[in-house]
Protein backbone atom coordinates (compact mmCIF):
# COMPACT_ATOMS: atom_id res chain seq x y z
CA UNK A 1 0.00 0.00 0.00
CA UNK A 2 2.05 2.84 -1.50
CA UNK A 3 0.01 5.36 -2.29
CA UNK A 4 -0.44 8.23 0.24
CA UNK A 5 -2.88 10.19 -1.37
CA UNK A 6 -1.54 13.89 0.31
CA UNK A 7 -1.56 12.54 3.51
CA UNK A 8 1.91 12.86 5.38
CA UNK A 9 3.98 10.50 6.42
CA UNK A 10 5.77 11.99 9.15
CA UNK A 11 5.41 10.63 12.30
CA UNK A 12 3.61 7.58 11.39
CA UNK A 13 5.35 4.95 13.82
CA UNK A 14 6.58 1.42 13.43
CA UNK A 15 6.38 -1.65 15.31
CA UNK A 16 7.81 -5.06 14.95
CA UNK A 17 5.84 -8.08 15.32
CA UNK A 18 7.46 -11.37 17.02
CA UNK A 19 6.60 -14.78 16.86
CA UNK A 20 4.94 -16.40 19.45
CA UNK A 21 6.55 -19.72 21.00
CA UNK A 22 3.58 -20.94 20.94
CA UNK A 23 -0.45 -20.12 20.82
CA UNK A 24 -1.59 -17.82 23.48
CA UNK A 25 -5.06 -18.90 25.11
CA UNK A 26 -7.58 -16.30 23.70
CA UNK A 27 -9.22 -15.89 27.16
CA UNK A 28 -8.76 -11.76 27.43
CA UNK A 29 -6.33 -12.18 30.37
CA UNK A 30 -3.07 -11.42 28.46
CA UNK A 31 -1.47 -13.33 31.24
CA UNK A 32 0.79 -15.73 28.90
CA UNK A 33 5.04 -15.38 29.20
CA UNK A 34 4.65 -14.13 25.35
CA UNK A 35 2.49 -11.02 26.17
CA UNK A 36 4.18 -10.18 29.05
CA UNK A 37 7.49 -10.33 26.44
CA UNK A 38 5.82 -8.44 23.44
CA UNK A 39 7.14 -5.02 23.00
CA UNK A 40 4.06 -2.26 24.02
CA UNK A 41 2.95 0.28 22.10
CA UNK A 42 3.76 3.90 23.53
CA UNK A 43 0.80 5.33 25.08
CA UNK A 44 -2.12 5.78 22.83
CA UNK A 45 -2.26 9.81 21.38
CA UNK A 46 -5.21 11.74 20.55
CA UNK A 47 -6.38 10.81 16.56
CA UNK A 48 -5.94 14.27 15.71
CA UNK A 49 -3.41 16.40 17.06
CA UNK A 50 -1.25 13.79 18.90
CA UNK A 51 -1.39 14.98 22.48
CA UNK A 52 -1.32 12.21 25.01
CA UNK A 53 -4.24 9.80 25.45
CA UNK A 54 -6.03 11.23 28.42
CA UNK A 55 -6.45 7.11 29.96
CA UNK A 56 -3.71 5.08 29.07
CA UNK A 57 -4.02 2.87 25.97
CA UNK A 58 -1.35 0.33 25.45
CA UNK A 59 -0.96 -2.55 22.76
CA UNK A 60 1.07 -5.59 21.75
CA UNK A 61 0.79 -8.00 18.54
CA UNK A 62 2.58 -11.26 18.12
CA UNK A 63 2.14 -13.99 15.71
CA UNK A 64 2.60 -17.49 14.40
CA UNK A 65 2.24 -19.77 11.23
CA UNK A 66 -1.90 -19.65 12.11
CA UNK A 67 -2.77 -16.52 13.56
CA UNK A 68 -1.97 -12.82 13.83
CA UNK A 69 -2.68 -12.06 17.74
CA UNK A 70 -3.36 -8.61 19.37
CA UNK A 71 -3.79 -7.28 22.81
CA UNK A 72 -4.95 -4.22 24.42
CA UNK A 73 -4.20 -3.02 27.96
CA UNK A 74 -7.22 -0.35 28.66
CA UNK A 75 -6.75 1.79 31.43
CA UNK A 76 -10.92 2.72 32.30
CA UNK A 77 -12.10 4.00 35.99
CA UNK A 78 -15.50 3.27 34.86
CA UNK A 79 -16.59 0.42 32.97
CA UNK A 80 -19.11 1.28 30.65
CA UNK A 81 -20.75 -0.89 27.94
CA UNK A 82 -24.60 -1.10 26.93
CA UNK A 83 -24.77 -3.09 23.29
CA UNK A 84 -25.10 -6.67 23.03
CA UNK A 85 -26.23 -7.70 19.37
CA UNK A 86 -23.31 -8.40 16.98
CA UNK A 87 -22.91 -5.51 14.62
CA UNK A 88 -24.43 -3.12 16.69
CA UNK A 89 -23.03 0.72 16.36
CA UNK A 90 -20.78 -0.16 19.20
CA UNK A 91 -18.87 3.37 18.51
CA UNK A 92 -21.12 4.56 20.48
CA UNK A 93 -19.90 2.43 23.48
CA UNK A 94 -16.51 3.10 24.86
CA UNK A 95 -14.69 0.29 22.40
CA UNK A 96 -11.40 -0.62 20.72
CA UNK A 97 -10.94 -1.11 17.35
CA UNK A 98 -8.78 -2.46 14.79
CA UNK A 99 -7.98 -1.73 11.24
CA UNK A 100 -6.39 -4.20 9.06
CA UNK A 101 -5.11 -2.32 5.42
CA UNK A 102 -4.70 -3.68 2.07
CA UNK A 103 -3.99 -1.86 -1.01
CA UNK A 104 -7.91 -1.84 -2.03
CA UNK A 105 -9.56 -3.04 1.30
CA UNK A 106 -9.41 -3.06 4.54
CA UNK A 107 -10.61 -4.68 7.73
CA UNK A 108 -12.55 -2.63 10.61
CA UNK A 109 -13.25 -4.20 13.94
CA UNK A 110 -14.54 -2.88 16.93
CA UNK A 111 -15.47 -4.31 20.67
CA UNK A 112 -16.80 -3.21 23.39
CA UNK A 113 -16.24 -4.14 27.41
CA UNK A 114 -19.17 -6.67 26.81
CA UNK A 115 -17.18 -8.30 24.25
CA UNK A 116 -19.61 -7.41 21.97
CA UNK A 117 -18.49 -6.65 18.30
CA UNK A 118 -18.42 -5.17 14.78
CA UNK A 119 -16.93 -5.80 11.90
CA UNK A 120 -17.51 -4.56 8.06
CA UNK A 121 -14.80 -4.91 5.26
CA UNK A 122 -14.43 -2.59 3.31
CA UNK A 123 -13.70 -2.26 -0.39
CA UNK A 124 -12.72 1.46 -2.44
CA UNK A 125 -15.24 1.70 -4.93
CA UNK A 126 -12.25 2.56 -7.84
CA UNK A 127 -10.91 -1.11 -7.23
CA UNK A 128 -14.28 -2.94 -7.25
CA UNK A 129 -15.25 -3.83 -10.98
CA UNK A 130 -16.83 -6.49 -12.41
CA UNK A 131 -13.93 -9.10 -13.25
CA UNK A 132 -11.88 -7.71 -10.59
CA UNK A 133 -10.45 -9.78 -7.98
CA UNK A 134 -13.25 -8.10 -5.52
CA UNK A 135 -15.99 -9.80 -7.91
CA UNK A 136 -16.86 -12.55 -5.44
CA UNK A 137 -20.68 -14.13 -4.07
CA UNK A 138 -19.23 -12.72 -0.53
CA UNK A 139 -18.60 -9.20 -1.95
CA UNK A 140 -22.22 -8.58 -4.11
CA UNK A 141 -23.52 -5.94 -4.04
CA UNK A 142 -27.14 -6.72 -4.74
CA UNK A 143 -27.31 -9.58 -2.36
CA UNK A 144 -25.26 -8.59 0.87
CA UNK A 145 -26.03 -5.73 3.25
CA UNK A 146 -23.54 -2.78 1.91
CA UNK A 147 -23.33 0.84 3.20
CA UNK A 148 -21.36 4.05 1.61
CA UNK A 149 -18.43 5.21 3.30
CA UNK A 150 -17.07 8.86 2.10
CA UNK A 151 -20.54 10.05 0.01
CA UNK A 152 -21.32 11.38 3.60
CA UNK A 153 -18.81 11.70 5.76
CA UNK A 154 -15.26 10.29 6.48
CA UNK A 155 -14.46 11.87 3.18
CA UNK A 156 -11.18 10.86 1.56
CA UNK A 157 -9.09 11.75 -1.32
CA UNK A 158 -9.21 8.40 -3.36
CA UNK A 159 -13.00 8.35 -2.94
CA UNK A 160 -15.94 6.21 -1.34
CA UNK A 161 -15.67 2.82 0.06
CA UNK A 162 -18.44 -0.14 -0.21
CA UNK A 163 -18.55 -2.10 3.51
CA UNK A 164 -19.48 -5.85 3.33
CA UNK A 165 -21.80 -5.64 6.58
CA UNK A 166 -22.14 -9.64 6.34
CA UNK A 167 -18.83 -10.29 5.58
CA UNK A 168 -17.24 -12.13 8.97
CA UNK A 169 -13.66 -12.61 9.67
CA UNK A 170 -12.92 -16.30 9.05
CA UNK A 171 -12.51 -17.93 12.66
CA UNK A 172 -11.84 -14.53 14.06
CA UNK A 173 -11.33 -15.14 18.19
CA UNK A 174 -11.83 -12.30 20.50
CA UNK A 175 -11.90 -12.46 24.37
CA UNK A 176 -12.37 -9.37 27.31
CA UNK A 177 -11.75 -9.34 30.96
CA UNK A 178 -12.75 -6.81 32.87
CA UNK A 179 -10.77 -5.66 36.08
CA UNK A 180 -13.70 -3.85 37.70
CA UNK A 181 -17.62 -3.96 37.84
CA UNK A 182 -19.43 -3.16 34.70
CA UNK A 183 -21.97 0.07 34.64
CA UNK A 184 -21.56 0.66 38.04
CA UNK A 185 -20.14 3.77 39.02
CA UNK A 186 -20.20 3.40 43.04
CA UNK A 187 -16.64 2.33 42.70
CA UNK A 188 -13.22 3.57 40.53
CA UNK A 189 -12.43 0.45 38.06
CA UNK A 190 -8.70 -0.37 37.22
CA UNK A 191 -9.62 -1.48 33.34
CA UNK A 192 -10.11 -3.90 30.67
CA UNK A 193 -7.64 -5.80 28.55
CA UNK A 194 -8.93 -7.43 24.98
CA UNK A 195 -7.49 -10.24 23.26
CA UNK A 196 -7.58 -11.18 19.21
CA UNK A 197 -6.95 -13.93 17.35
CA UNK A 198 -7.09 -13.36 12.89
CA UNK A 199 -6.45 -16.61 11.02
CA UNK A 200 -4.20 -15.64 8.41
CA UNK A 201 -6.93 -17.68 5.94
CA UNK A 202 -8.78 -14.72 6.52
CA UNK A 203 -6.33 -11.66 5.18
CA UNK A 204 -6.78 -12.71 1.32
CA UNK A 205 -8.53 -9.71 0.79
CA UNK A 206 -6.01 -7.95 2.42
CA UNK A 207 -2.85 -9.94 1.37
CA UNK A 208 -2.52 -8.53 -2.32
CA UNK A 209 1.12 -9.94 -3.45
CA UNK A 210 2.02 -10.74 0.20
CA UNK A 211 2.76 -14.46 1.67
CA UNK A 212 0.15 -16.04 4.64
CA UNK A 213 1.12 -16.27 6.62
CA UNK A 214 4.27 -13.09 6.49
CA UNK A 215 7.51 -13.82 5.20
CA UNK A 216 10.57 -11.84 7.51
CA UNK A 217 10.81 -8.38 7.11
CA UNK A 218 7.37 -8.19 5.88
CA UNK A 219 5.07 -5.05 6.45
CA UNK A 220 1.81 -4.55 7.20
CA UNK A 221 -0.19 -1.65 7.71
CA UNK A 222 -2.60 -1.91 10.86
CA UNK A 223 -4.48 0.50 13.07
CA UNK A 224 -4.95 0.35 16.52
CA UNK A 225 -6.99 2.58 18.63
CA UNK A 226 -9.90 3.54 20.81
CA UNK A 227 -13.05 5.34 21.39
CA UNK A 228 -14.28 6.68 24.74
CA UNK A 229 -17.13 8.23 25.38
CA UNK A 230 -16.20 11.83 27.95
CA UNK A 231 -19.60 13.28 29.70
CA UNK A 232 -19.12 16.41 31.24
CA UNK A 233 -21.48 18.85 32.11
CA UNK A 234 -24.31 16.91 30.56
CA UNK A 235 -22.54 16.79 27.02
CA UNK A 236 -20.93 13.82 25.73
CA UNK A 237 -18.00 13.93 23.77
CA UNK A 238 -16.25 10.74 21.78
CA UNK A 239 -12.25 10.97 22.30
CA UNK A 240 -10.59 9.15 19.85
CA UNK A 241 -6.75 7.84 20.75
CA UNK A 242 -4.62 5.79 18.55
CA UNK A 243 -1.12 4.13 18.46
CA UNK A 244 -0.07 7.22 15.92
CA UNK A 245 -1.87 9.97 15.54
CA UNK A 246 -4.05 10.61 12.12
CA UNK A 247 -3.84 14.71 11.89
CA UNK A 248 -7.59 14.54 11.37
CA UNK A 249 -10.06 12.79 13.97
CA UNK A 250 -10.86 10.08 11.62
CA UNK A 251 -9.89 6.36 11.80
CA UNK A 252 -10.58 5.64 7.81
CA UNK A 253 -7.26 6.44 6.90
CA UNK A 254 -5.09 3.89 5.83
CA UNK A 255 -1.84 6.34 5.11
CA UNK A 256 -1.22 6.94 8.87
CA UNK A 257 -1.58 3.43 9.94
CA UNK A 258 1.15 2.10 12.21
CA UNK A 259 3.81 0.05 9.79
CA UNK A 260 3.67 -3.85 11.41
CA UNK A 261 7.07 -5.01 10.58
CA UNK A 262 6.90 -9.14 10.77
CA UNK A 263 10.10 -10.60 12.33
CA UNK A 264 10.68 -14.60 12.16
CA UNK A 265 12.36 -14.06 15.52
CA UNK A 266 10.80 -15.50 18.82
CA UNK A 267 9.53 -12.73 21.44
CA UNK A 268 11.10 -14.81 24.24
CA UNK A 269 14.33 -14.34 22.32
CA UNK A 270 14.32 -10.69 21.94
CA UNK A 271 17.18 -9.02 24.29
CA UNK A 272 15.79 -6.99 26.44
CA UNK A 273 12.19 -8.74 26.99
CA UNK A 274 11.42 -9.78 30.53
Amino acid sequence: MDNHFGFSQEGVRQYTCYRAPSAPVIDGRLDEPCWQQAPRSPRFEDLACGRPGLLDTRAALLWNDECLFVGYWIEEPFLQASLTARDSFIWNDNDVELFIAGRDAYYELEINALGTIYEVLWVWKDAYRRGSRFDAPELDLLNQRVQTLGDFGHHHPRGARWGFLDWDFPGLQVAVQLDGTLNDDRDIDRGWTVEIALPWRGMKWLADDRALPPRDGDEWRLDLSRFEQVREHGTTLSAGWAFNCHTVFDSHVPERFTRISFSSQSVAEVPGTP
